[in-house]
């Protein structure tokens, strides 16, 4: 058994990298998990909530149920933009400031887009750092590797002798640090797949929501 104390000092660095590498990654992924699953869970939940309220004041008086949703970012950044035009009016019934024209549709728009952005940018937080992971610590415990049988050929140079107890430090060394890059690497690799294809679901979902909104607020200036 290798034990890391007898290791050279190149090694023990590559093998201390790769370490912090894996406790971040794993650490990252253990918080994404959470994140993304609430975001889903809370997301679902606040569309049934959304397409059973009839009135946009209700269900802003009911957000903070749903904390986690970004859909919930999104339709107070919309209601809030909604509510502003509104008050610019010299009507004050809801909606009336843009029975004329929809140039306020444009400015609500807006307002969606920049609350979509703001929460895409939140849900990727850190998940880059996986990508970088999965892509770099196979490298740097190929280097440990070679690094390792370097010091497996320095040891038969000095002693002049092939046997098992003058290469097995180094051969060991070589092993251990490609192992542990990819320990580091795999995991790594999954979950970044795994958080970019269910924050692609939530862009979709956004993106969906946006446009119901959207429909939502021309339908009413259209009756009116």
């Amino acid at each position: 058994m290798l034990h890391l104390a007898g290791t050279g000092l190149v090694v023990k660095l590559v093998l201390l990298i790769l370490i912090f590498f894996s406790v971040v990654s794993w650490a990252i992924i253990f918080f994404k998990l959470l994140q993304v699953y609430r975001a889903n869970s809370e997301s679902e939940r606040f569309l049934d909530f959304f397409w059973k309220t009839k009135r946009f004041d209700a269900v802003n008086s009911q957000l903070d149920r749903f904390t986690n949703s970004p859909l919930t970012v999104l339709f107070s950044e919309g209601y809030s933009e909604l509510k502003r035009l509104v008050e610019k009016g010299d009507q004050k019934e809801e909606l009336d400031v843009m029975s004329t024209e929809l140039g306020g549709i444009e400015n609500i728009a807006r307002a969606l887009r920049r609350a979509t952005t703001s929460e895409i940018t939140r849900l990727e937080k850190y998940v880059t750092f996986l990508a970088t992971t999965g892509s770099t610590t196979p490298f740097i415990g190929l280097f440990g590797t070679v690094w390792g049988i370097m010091t497996a050929f320095k040891g038969i140079g000095e002693t002049g002798s092939a046997s098992l107890a003058v290469v097995a430090p180094g051969i060991s060394e070589a092993l251990i640090a490609t192992a542990i890059g990819l320990v580091a690497a795999i995991p790594a690799v999954m979950a970044y797949n795994h958080f970019q294809y269910k924050i692609k679901v939530l862009i979709a979902t956004m993106d969906n929501f946006s446009t119901e909104f959207l429909n939502i607020v021309q339908r009413t200036v259209t009756k009116k």
